[in-house]
């Protein structure tokens, strides 16, 4: 075993530091080297990860209901006026809290227990909780804690995901999972216990770290086997402005866990995004090298001209996701036009290495919504 509990294997497999290996394949399947006239959505998500330039900038959306929820159809309106490259979330329903959630003056306030005994206490619809009772917060039920059966394992349901992939995949970019082992331990665990536990380097931190990297390998296997393009890699590491953990302590204790989930998506020949919130900037270098080929950072912690140079010296294609805090949620139509330009700016958009990324939370205006699709629409074509 090496330092920190991790099998001796993990810390000698091949890197990817070498630019060219990632871009190769992609510029191989995007065609060209030379912006087309028109592109399939294939094509142009490939042609921005290879940073090769685009017929349109690709534009991704998360399928949050918080906003079908406050908008309803006019939100969905906006979606389908305003069509994506990956997969369409538009005819999803509009989620309602149930009744005895919510309060005679219209509060909600709800506790769910999922698959794993985590019980979440939620106070916003259709936003991910808190939570509430931790069955790992006492490390003697560590023994006998398991991990919940793969949902994709059972055959039909496997068959069913797989049947979803393929038709997705023939108009548009398939992208799936969200895989981070950090978010799943402070879930299981109090999260400043966790903090604690992995500075400490504790017995029990890695063997349950590493249960549940095992656990995240045979759902990559299952998901890649059910042929996505791509996987998505999601746990934040950063404050507003600096890490939570040493650059030390995570190449130590997280990155060996990274590589050897990341590396096994690549070998598949998956794309892999990754996503952290807060300031990353310490270990922009290893995610490249261990692999991954896109990054949804939080711009608001950089100085985005300067992360948009160094991403793509690195060859990291980056997520362009304007502020939700601030700029969405209380700025006007023109503040979010002026952020989505100057954005696509620093990032060259047009050239390739970027993308657009929209997810809406509470409180988001529609008219700030219209104005960022809008926006978004004229690196897209449209009139």
């Amino acid at each position: 075993m090496m330092p920190g509990g991790m099998p001796s294997g993990w810390g000698s497999s091949k890197s990817w530091t070498h630019r060219s290996t990632a871009r190769d394949v992609l510029r191989k399947r995007a065609g060209k080297t030379r912006r087309r006239d028109s592109m399939t959505s294939r094509e142009r998500v490939e042609a921005a990860l290879a940073f090769e330039p685009v017929d349109k900038a690709p534009l991704e959306y998360h399928p949050c209901g918080r906003g079908l929820y406050e908008h309803g159809e006019a939100f969905r309106g906006l979606l389908k006026a305003h069509p994506g490259d990956f997969e369409d979330f538009s005819d999803m329903p509009i989620p309602r809290p149930p009744a005895e959630a919510c309060g005679p003056d219209g509060s909600y306030h709800e506790y769910k227990t999922d698959a794993w005994g985590v019980t979440w206490e939620s106070r916003i619809f259709a936003m991910t909780g808190h939570p509430y009772r931790q069955p790992l917060a006492d490390w003697r039920a560590l023994e006998g804690f398991r991990c919940p059966p793969h949902a994709l394992a059972e055959d039909a349901a496997f068959a069913s995901y797989a049947k979803r992939i393929a038709r997705v995949r023939e108009t548009r970019y398939t992208k799936d999972g969200w895989f981070g082992f950090f978010e799943r331990m402070h879930a299981l665990r109090p999260f400043e216990d966790v903090l604690m536990d992995v500075y400490d380097n504790e017995r029990e931190i890695n063997r349950l770290a590493d249960m549940l990297v095992e656990y995240e390998l045979e759902e990559l296997r299952l998901m890649c086997a059910a042929g996505v393009d791509a996987v998505q890699f999601g746990d934040d590491f950063g404050t507003a402005r600096a890490m939570l953990f040493s650059p030390e302590v995570w190449r130590s204790f997280f990155k060996p866990r990274y590589r050897r989930l990341v590396q096994f998506a690549r070998e598949q020949g998956k794309a892999v995004f990754f996503h952290t919130c807060g300031y990353a900037a310490p270990i922009l270098e290893d995610l490249r090298e261990i692999g991954v080929n896109a990054v949804w950072p939080q711009l608001t912690a950089y100085d985005m001209e300067e992360l948009a140079a160094r991403l793509r010296r690195l060859g990291l294609a980056c997520a362009i996701h304007v502020d939700r805090a601030n700029v969405m949620t209380h700025g006007t139509p023109a503040d979010v036009t002026r952020a989505v330009h100057a954005a696509a700016k620093a990032f060259d958009v047009m050239n390739g290495g970027a993308y657009f990324y929209v997810e809406t939370d509470n409180g988001f205006p529609l008219e700030n919504i219209r104005a960022l699709l809008e926006a978004i629409g004229t690196y897209r074509k449209e009139a």
